[in-house]
């Protein structure tokens, strides 16, 4: 009894699921895959749509052949019951079916020339789409050494656009005279009102180039836009003196012809000329 009976049909096992199943160690039975890796001419698609637990068969495979497609290509029924043998209803309803998962959207849009057209969208990865994807944190400008902001500069009273760029231009030239006058744009756009603020004050744009780079320490500069403001704050020339408004030129008077001697003079108003009325003054006398 205590040998074996090779002809006695062996008890079935006990099922076993999940990754510890013999099958997914050993797959002697089932699915084989004769993988080659494509280079050219071929489409990801993901498991989610490929092996989607909800969409029909046809859904499946028409959410796939769509995202195949390049942009432009039509997916309206009718092309598409034209191009495969399923007819319209079944196609309707399979692109229904990728509509109510996510992965396809349809809009009714109206294009330049006036007409009302169906704008449908393929989305390979539904909820992860370029217009509701995350956009990435900014980088954080790098700050100077040390992390200081920058000093604060005057400000013009009048900040005309004409004076800021000639302020940002007289900044941007500085590198001529000293390289190491080279700024960013970032400290170009700080430093510009502490410069217009001189040139409103009717310092010449070569008194102020002169102001800033007169005396500059011989050593490498760390900071350079950190001492034009520095100059630009301390050497601040004061407002110029009040002066009153010039009074604009009087007009000439009119062209009059004298009533006496038909002499053209210049007069607020008809008469005689200058001539005229001191002869009729000295007539008034003599009598």
């Amino acid at each position: 009894m205590d040998k074996q009976n090779p002809n006695v049909p062996s008890h079935a096992h006990t099922r076993v699921a999940g990754k510890k199943h013999p099958n997914r160690r050993h797959p002697h039975s089932g699915l084989v895959h004769d993988h080659t890796r494509h280079t050219a001419r071929f489409t990801v698609i993901g498991n989610h749509l490929a092996q989607h637990a909800e969409l029909s068969l046809l859904a499946i495979g028409l959410g796939t052949h769509i995202q195949s497609l390049p942009v432009g290509a039509r997916i309206d029924i009718k092309s598409l019951a034209a191009r495969f043998p399923e007819g319209t209803t079944r196609i309707a309803a399979a692109l229904r079916e990728l509509e109510a998962h996510g992965y396809l959207r349809r809009e009714r849009v109206r294009v330049p020339d006036g007409r009302i057209v169906t704008r449908t969208t393929s989305c390979n990865q539904p909820g992860h789409s370029g217009a509701e994807a995350p956009r990435p944190a900014p980088r954080k400008r790098s700050g100077p050494p040390g992390g200081k902001p920058l000093p604060a500069v005057p400000r013009p009273a009048y900040p005309a656009p004409a004076l800021l760029q000639q302020a940002t231009d007289l900044l941007t030239g500085l590198r001529r005279d000293d390289p190491r006058l080279l700024l960013s744009a970032c400290d170009t756009a700080h430093l510009a009102p502490g410069v217009a603020a001189w040139l409103e004050r009717d310092v010449t744009p070569t008194a102020v180039r002169q102001a800033l780079t007169t005396d500059l320490p011989r050593e490498a500069l760390r900071r350079p836009a950190a001492l034009l403001a520095h100059r630009l704050t301390t050497q601040l020339p004061p407002l110029p003196p009040f002066r009153a408004p010039t009074p604009p030129p009087t007009a000439p008077h009119r062209l009059q012809t004298c009533e006496g001697c038909d002499r053209a003079f210049r007069a607020p108003a008809p008469g005689r000329c200058r001539d005229c009325r001191s002869h009729r003054t000295e007539l008034g006398e003599a009598a």
